[in-house]
């Protein structure tokens, strides 16, 4: 018989600029109370998926877990909220633990510079021009051309996000393994991605960067011109995201492969 959780009392909140997120932040603190973020067991994130990024990139390396609700448009990664037992449903939360990708950038001046992302590293195409790229695997190149108006790499976390809207696949949380997705891929005409351990090195080059440049993106944080893009998971930091019983993350990226 597994022993009952520690009860959670100490508790930071934070919201997006959204007036409603804002003034929900306030009945909740009014409420519950609130401590620095220092001091919280737990953060209460209030907006959309986009502000649970932020605040999970803001609070990386402070071991603090942190929790949704939604007060944004999507919400796939925030609970529904509700103001009432918020402290009872934080402390009978399950927990998803998500090791973020590094973005390791390189462009057309010979800068560089590096990111996280905790959903998807992705390059993109600058203007009309198809991008074309090299694809490495782990040192190997797997191919010498793909033509296309981008790719990207997509954590577990992050393959029902922008790697769905691009037909990757859906990828369990403990499935141990990165999707390498296309995003719209003209030749080879039939590409549809792969599936990488976790593991994997992986690494783009940008030719003829002058005719078809391309920008990278980890989450939020772009780099234009790019000339080579490296990508591998940092199982050194992990970040930890609490959901209400029943309704944990993996069921969410469960239940999303079911849906019509």
């Amino acid at each position: 018989m597994s022993e009952p959780k520690t009860p959670i009392e100490r508790l930071a909140f934070a919201a997006s600029d959204r007036s409603d997120a804002q003034a929900a932040r306030e009945r909740l603190v009014a409420r519950y109370g609130a401590v620095a973020d220092a001091d919280a067991e737990v953060i209460v994130a209030l907006g959309g998926d986009g502000f649970m990024l932020e605040t999970l990139h803001r609070t990386l390396g402070r071991n603090v877990p942190i929790y949704g609700m939604n007060q944004g448009s999507v919400g796939f990664l925030m609970n529904e909220y509700n103001e009432d037992r918020l402290l009872e449903r934080i402390s009978a939360a399950e927990r998803a633990v998500i090791h973020p990708l590094v973005m390791a950038t390189t462009d057309e001046r010979g800068k560089t510079d590096r990111a996280l992302a905790i959903n998807e590293v992705s390059l993109l195409r600058q203007t009309r021009q198809t991008a074309k790229l090299r694809l490495s695997i782990d040192g190997k190149v797997r191919l010498a051309e793909l033509f296309c108006d981008g790719a990207m790499v997509a954590t577990p976390a992050g393959s029902t996000a922008y790697n769905l809207s691009a037909h990757g696949p859906i990828i369990p949380l403990d499935g141990r393994v990165l999707a390498l997705t296309p995003i719209s891929a003209f030749r080879p005409r039939n590409w549809r991605g792969a599936l990488l351990s976790h593991t994997a090195k992986v690494r783009f080059d940008v030719l003829e960067p002058d005719k078809r440049p391309v920008s990278a993106v980890a989450d939020n944080h772009e780099v234009r011109d790019v000339v080579r893009v490296e990508v591998s998971e940092d199982r050194a930091r992990r970040l930890v995201m609490l959901f209400d019983a029943g309704r944990s993350l993996e069921e969410r990226v469960l239940a999303e492969q079911f849906l019509g």
